[in-house]
Parts: C-alpha cells; structure tokens; sequence
C-alpha cells in the first residue's frame, strides 16, 4: 500500500487518528513481551539486566489505561501513555520512554487526525526532549541511536523509519557507551548491542506493522 493512497481503518487518507496511535501502542506492547527476555539478555551485558522487564510491565500498564478509557485525539493518546509510562517503569526507561511520548503527544497538539508528515516533526520533538533529558546524542551507543535516524526518515514513510531505526540499533554494537550505565564499562561496552536502541526500533516496527 502506497504512502500516497494509505487508507488507516476510515481514516481520510494519508491522515491518522486516536484510533491508529492506541493500535500502535497495542501493537508495541505486545513486541515488547515477546521480546522481553532478550531485551533483558542483551541488559544483563552493559545495564542491569531489567530492561525487558521493566518496558513489559510499563507498556501492559499503557494498553490497559488505554483500553479503559480511550482518548479522542492522537496527542492525547501519546500524553497518556507517556505518564503511564514514567509513573510504571522504574530506572531510566520510564523518565525516557514516558518523554518521547509525552512530548511527541504535545507537539500535535488537539488535532483529531494528523499526516504522516506532522507526526515525522513531532516525534522529532520528542527525540530531541528525550537527547536532552538524557545529555546524549547519535554515537554514544543509547536509544537515541536509533531514534535520530527512525524520526528523519519518517518523513520519508513508515518503513523507511523502520529499517533506519533496526539499522541504527545495529549500528551500536561497536560503539563505546558514553552515556547511561553502560558507560561505566569502558572498553567492555564495545560488542553488545544497546538495549534502549533495540526496543526503540520495536517502537518503530510496530509503528510500520499498523501503518501496513
């Protein structure tokens, strides 16, 4: 289906509602537990081995809250699941998760529908939130590693996103950590593929699974 005529469940094409970002966050919760163990394996080799766990409890606590009451709007939907998320998971996933979405929610604002487009620039904006919360950047082997590249080529369509954000999440393993728990290693952190980067590239394929 092509991005030009990308119908979404009634959606007027092109346009994405409340309705598609809730089936996202459904669709990630769910990559999210059955990935859990690895997430968590990949942890337990430069972090503190909860990674898995902690994004598995946060995100089933986001489609439940989601479920129960679900919000009218795109940004309302990424507001909410953003809180769920910093006020569920523990460590320096919920602070970090629960920012990108709050902030990306933010900046679409109270629209009903919202283009792939303006969706690109806010998902930006909550990169960029998150890289400041966190004093990271691109290279220092962190989710930002494929988040940067994942909110760029979204403008360019939903599977590109995908492959840039499975790419950037690679493309850490032989980085040196700079940032976050990792760091402390060194030399040792050189080899492991990041945590933070690969469930953030499940993110982004589950966001390309509901896009079609």
């Amino acid at each position: 289906m092509s991005e030009v005529t990308e119908v979404i469940e009634g959606n007027e094409p092109g346009r994405f509602d409340a309705a598609f970002f809730q089936r996202w966050l459904s669709v990630a919760a769910s990559a999210v537990d059955r990935e859990a163990d690895r997430l968590t394996e990949l942890d337990s080799a430069i972090g503190d081995a909860d990674h898995g766990s902690n994004l598995k409890r946060g995100f089933a606590a986001v489609t439940d809250v989601l479920e129960k009451e679900p919000p009218a709007t795109p940004g309302a939907v990424l507001t909410t699941a953003g809180r769920q998320l910093i006020s569920t998971v523990g460590g320096a996933s919920g602070p970090l998760y629960g920012t990108l979405l709050r902030r990306t929610g933010k900046a679409l604002g109270d629209a009903g529908t919202v283009t792939r487009e303006t969706f690109a620039d806010a998902l930006a904006a909550g990169v960029a939130a998150v890289a400041q919360l966190g004093g990271a950047q691109v290279g220092d082997k962190t989710m930002l590693d494929a988040l940067v590249p994942a909110a760029e080529a979204l403008r360019e369509s939903f599977a590109a996103a995908r492959t840039a954000a499975e790419e950037g999440a690679l493309a850490t393993v032989p980085l040196r950590a700079r940032k976050g728990r990792a760091s402390y290693l060194g030399e040792r952190s050189i080899g492991h593929q990041d945590p933070g980067a690969t469930s953030s590239a499940l993110l982004i394929a589950a966001l390309a699974e509901v896009a079609g």
